[in-house]
């Protein structure tokens, strides 16, 4: 992260950020934070006041200011222009929360009046099925970059862009860890558009021209953000999420995973480790941790997932 003079991101600690939520109220109740959050995330209300409500009130200030460019371009035009979903991009590493921050957002601005139907896509839909990352020798860089369809991503995001009155996502299940086959996320011209995934922001690498097209994904967003951790934290966050989803997830008979339910607290301790280490870790560092400063806002978490600093790109 940036730290000096000359950054071009505002640095806040969390107080400061809090400060700007000036009088937005809390829609939110425990109940609904229940259903938000992710297995092993430890979230309140008050991290919800603090940090996400002031960044609804922004988002909506944005969102707010767009559609009033609609009609002032429907003015100059004299003819009806229709206006196209706001989409915000959310990146960061497995286990650092992106999901529940994505649903805190989603649930946030859907209860603001001038945008009420937020839709919410992850691009787990569009990794390869398992059967042709098996032909490509893929299965152990699944979330890397190579593993996903970007042609289809981006040919989604385009037809949302374009106004299409409905647009299919292909159905990822966690619990059989594939596409399922013939289900799909229908997404009908929302008010705003959350694409939440690992790689939303990164740029096609010099030499790599096969699966990833000149278009990036990042092109289609109005506003993005990365939720940023300590890796040495993100490990200790993944470790964490495996044993509770070794005695929750796993235990599922239909689970991919269930042959994990069964190790000893050692064995499913070396078998985390070892997974974060061989593959989330290096996608990490190679492929996630490098696109932050394409962020439009950056989520800074301590050890406790609380949000501890926010930085926010200079117009």
């Amino acid at each position: 992260m940036y730290r000096s003079e000359f950054s071009p991101f505002l640095e806040f600690s969390r107080e400061e950020w809090a400060h700007l939520r000036l009088s937005t109220p809390l829609p939110l109740s425990e109940a609904d934070l229940s259903r938000i959050h992710s297995i092993n995330e430890r979230i309140s209300l008050e991290e919800v006041a603090q940090i996400y409500l002031p960044l609804s009130r922004l988002l909506n200030l944005y969102v707010s200011g767009t559609q009033q460019l609609y009609k002032i371009t429907q003015a100059f035009l004299g003819s009806i222009v229709h206006q196209v979903p706001y989409i915000i991009g959310i990146a960061g590493s497995v286990a650092v929360g992106k999901s529940t921050t994505a649903r805190i957002i989603q649930a946030l601005l859907s209860r603001w009046p001038n945008h009420p139907k937020v839709d919410l896509v992850t691009t787990d839909g569009f990794l390869y099925p398992n059967r042709v990352l098996e032909e490509r020798g893929l299965m152990k860089r699944k979330g890397f970059p190579e593993s996903y369809d970007v042609r289809s991503l981006i040919r989604f995001l385009m037809e949302v862009k374009s106004g299409a009155p409905e647009v299919r996502v292909p159905v990822y299940s966690h619990l059989v860890y594939d596409i399922v086959p013939g289900e799909y996320q229908v997404i009908r011209r929302p008010d705003i558009l959350i694409v939440e995934g690992l790689n939303v922001l990164q740029t096609p690498r010099d030499g790599n021209p096969n699966h990833v097209p000149r278009i990036y994904v990042s092109d289609f967003f109005d506003f993005s953000i990365y939720v940023h951790a300590e890796e040495a934290l993100i490990e200790r966050w993944y470790v964490e999420r495996f044993h509770l989803l070794r005695h929750t997830a796993f235990r599922n008979p239909q689970s991919y995973f269930h042959r994990y339910a069964g190790l000893t607290e050692e064995e499913a301790e070396q078998t985390a480790l070892g997974i974060w280490r061989e593959i989330n870790g290096p996608n990490l560092r190679e492929n996630i941790y490098p696109t932050w400063p394409r962020a439009r806002l950056i989520l800074e978490k301590g050890p406790n997932h609380a949000v501890q600093r926010v930085w926010l790109r200079k117009l």
